[in-house]
């Protein structure tokens, strides 16, 4: 179902030609590893327990001393009630078509990708001018860490939607599938805005503007992501090894997750707090979709 072409090298794939070292390394938007586990709620502050008072103390003429009164303690509040558990089908584009961008070249999805998310937002066109422009601009926000070969990593394309009025996007880390695709969907709830997922091992680069769930994941901590809408970059084109690509907003279910979103594994070299990972670039400040 879902694909693109064999693409380089690259953390995340592209570079402007004509690169050959990376630039100094920088300070970067990128968040630590991300638990996966449901996590516990919070528990309950402490009921506060009464201080012991001691009665007075008895005379002489006093057979049982006179108690204090006990301090009652106050009734808990009544806790609200628990959402409903449904099932919830959200996508935060209508029109894929008119936000979407082709690579232009093999090697540009990452270009293409952070292209895509700023259309979505109203902060940029799908020109191929557009694109040229974020390409040639590459080398200001990539470094050795994010990419070893001195092309697009995450954290470029972080810095990237950053520079373009994108705000509040990071680079965030999974131990497994489903604890990103959950950390994606809460994250577009929560904003509005698209999240970038680091396809095919973290070569290949996809927007994911929605999910399909059995329950809310800001509600439930359980909730189980059963696919991703997703524009990639390189439709209409075909990968021998990928297959075909799917238009722009295809519903990805979980069979093609598992396919194409896998952890990172780059044959450049090793990343250390990426490598085994499933990798995200999610928003974390609310912005308000252009359509």
């Amino acid at each position: 179902m879902v694909a693109a072409a064999v693409l380089g090298l690259a953390g995340v794939i592209a570079g402007a030609a004509g690169i050959a070292t990376p630039t100094p390394e920088r300070s970067a938007p990128v968040a630590g590893s991300v638990g996966d586990r449901p996590q516990a709620s919070e528990p309950a502050p402490p009921r506060g327990t009464p201080t012991a008072t001691t009665g007075a103390v008895p005379s002489a003429t006093d057979s049982i001393p006179t108690p204090a009164p006990t301090p009652t303690a106050p009734a808990d509040p009544t806790p609200p009630p628990t959402p409903p558990r449904v099932s919830l089908d959200v996508d935060i584009v209508t029109d894929h078509k008119a936000v979407f961008a082709h690579e232009i070249r093999t090697t540009w999805c990452a270009s293409a990708g952070v292209q895509i998310t700023l259309a979505i937002l109203g902060l940029g066109d799908t020109s191929a001018a557009f694109q040229r422009e974020i390409q040639g601009r590459v080398g200001r926000w990539d470094s050795y860490a994010d990419s070893h070969d001195g092309r697009w990593g995450p954290t470029a394309m972080a810095r990237a939607l950053d520079a373009y009025g994108a705000k509040g996007y990071e680079v965030r880390t999974y131990k497994t599938r489903q604890g990103a695709l959950r950390g994606a969907a809460k994250a577009i709830e929560a904003t509005g805005a698209p999240v970038i997922l680091l396809a095919w091992r973290g070569a290949h680069t996809w927007v994911m503007t929605g999910f399909r769930a059995d329950a809310d994941p800001a509600v439930f901590a359980d909730a189980t992501i059963h696919g991703a809408y997703v524009l990639d970059p390189w439709y209409p084109s075909v990968s021998s090894i990928w297959g075909r690509s799917d238009p722009p907003g295809t519903f990805q279910n979980n069979a093609e997750m598992v396919r194409n979103y896998l952890p990172w594994k780059r044959p450049e070299g090793k990343y250390p707090g990426r490598d085994g990972l499933f990798i995200t670039v999610i928003p974390t400040i609310a912005i308000a979709p252009a359509n």
